[in-house]
């Protein structure tokens, strides 16, 4: 009896050493090297009491071992508890969005200018709070204090590859080939989805996913990219296409320094070229098709993404993903061929963890995500965040700093990746406690930006 007294405390002291070793293995490899310590420090810490425990009396060591036992038992029964469960209906926005309303369609609006005037003229309210944001330095802005002229040229330049896709975001079926239309036809709506899905994938997205276009999805008038300002969005199209590619965590959590806006700007660039290779497949086919890309949207793209069944929109507004939580970056392909949506399923779990998790209010420099509970909003509940706010500044540092994104414990990908560990978010309220007391326990409350610079 004494023997195994022993052996089972060893047994149960090598349990948090290999799990620190093999979360901090992930966690070094992601670059939180912070989190990595603490976590191999806690685990070899909780594994020699467990295996100094080994040299107790008989008759403690054996109270000890029915202790962790009850205490095991316990957590067990918390699992399965009905903790945290909140009513989340399927809602549909009751109006649509003026884009010309949004922070980076105000602000190209030129002081004097007639379009200056006409919207102003409706919105009076706004013009003096405009102004003050104005004379800030401005998003990559090399008079803004996080300015650094080489890392600032080189998002320059993603999004001017950007702005060089222009032409090709829309086209019609003036490029059809009868003979792969033909062949298109031959598949069913269903058949045809998942070529599409795959074939983002292998262009170079993480997830993808088809929606119906709702009218809720696009913005209501034309505030920036091509076309003719204030002028009503309207699109003979009947399926969107929404995809994500990755945002790399190393620079990310840099923000709000130089290396944030880099990887941003790195993988808008990345997410254009994959929708307008995209939109020529369809076009190639017979179909309408159009990329709506950075500076060139008609839809609202995490809408679109939330109704495709790529995630759940937080607290912060983005679109918390599965896989990679809220470290993404989005585009749309809407057309006219008939597709196979996937269904959206409101995701409970998510907005029950952003309920009592508040990091990204709390780390926001700008205070621009709430710290309360959500709010009605064009007839739907949601968390409405200050994009004003959020906009100012970015004009200040001359990124878009990325800080909410970067604290999120859903980012934190060693820790929220597993899909056993997945399988307890989603399950269990408990369990989302937990992870938000392990996170908080590893990577902090409010993690400062990581030092250094990603090339």
């Amino acid at each position: 009896m004494a023997d195994l007294t022993v052996w089972l405390l060893a047994a149960a002291g090598a349990v948090p050493v290999l799990l620190s070793v093999i979360f901090a293995r992930g966690a070094g490899r992601a670059g939180e090297h912070i989190a990595a310590r603490r976590a191999l420090l806690y685990g070899l810490s909780a594994g020699a009491l467990l295996w100094a425990a080994g040299m107790l009396p008989g008759h403690l060591r054996l109270l000890l071992l029915v202790a962790l036992g009850a205490v095991l038992l316990v957590l067990l029964l918390l699992l399965i508890l009905p903790l945290g469960r909140v009513m989340v209906e399927i809602e549909t926005p009751a109006s649509r969005y003026d884009e010309r309303d949004i922070p980076f369609a105000r602000f190209r609006l030129q002081p004097g200018s007639a379009r200056y005037h006409d919207y102003y003229r409706s919105r009076p309210a706004q013009e003096a709070a405009d102004n003050k944001t104005r004379r800030l330095p401005g998003l990559l802005s090399l008079r803004s204090r996080e300015a650094r002229p080489l890392p600032f040229a080189a998002a320059m330049a993603s999004f001017q590859f950007i702005r060089e896709l222009r032409d090709s975001v829309e086209g019609g079926n003036a490029e059809a080939q009868p003979e792969l239309a033909a062949e298109a036809a031959r598949l069913s709506p269903a058949e045809m989805s998942g070529w599409l899905k795959r074939l983002a994938r292998f262009y170079g997205a993480r997830s993808a996913g088809v929606t119906l276009l709702k009218p809720c999805h696009l913005y209501s008038h034309i505030g920036r990219g091509p076309g003719r300002y204030g002028e009503k969005i309207s699109l003979p199209h009947t399926h969107a296409l929404a995809f994500t590619v990755e945002m790399r965590n190393i620079p990310l959590q840099q923000g709000p320094g130089a290396a944030a806006v880099m990887e941003s700007a790195r993988e808008y660039a990345e997410a254009a070229g994959i929708a307008v290779q995209l939109a020529a497949f369809l076009r190639l086919l017979g179909a309408s098709a159009r990329a709506h890309i950075d500076e060139n949207y008609r839809v609202i793209c995490p809408l679109v993404a939330r109704d495709a069944g790529l995630g759940e929109i937080g607290r912060f507004g983005l679109l918390i993903t599965p896989e990679l939580g809220p470290r993404v970056r989005l585009a749309v392909v809407t057309t006219d061929l008939p597709l196979a949506p996937d269904a959206y399923v409101p995701d409970r779990s998510v907005i029950d963890f952003c309920t009592f998790c508040t990091k990204c209010a709390d780390i926001c420099p700008a205070g621009a995500v709430p710290t309360g509970g959500r709010e009605c909003s064009a007839g739907v509940l949601r968390w409405k965040i200050d994009a004003d706010a959020c906009y100012r500044y970015w004009s200040t540092v001359g990124t878009d700093c990325g800080r909410c994104m970067a604290v999120c414990p859903y980012s934190h990908i060693p820790l929220a990746s597993p899909a056993w560990v997945r399988t307890l978010l989603h399950r269990s309220g408990f369990a989302r406690r937990a992870f938000l007391f392990l996170d908080n326990l590893l990577y902090g409350r409010r993690p400062a930006p990581h030092p250094g610079f990603c090339i």
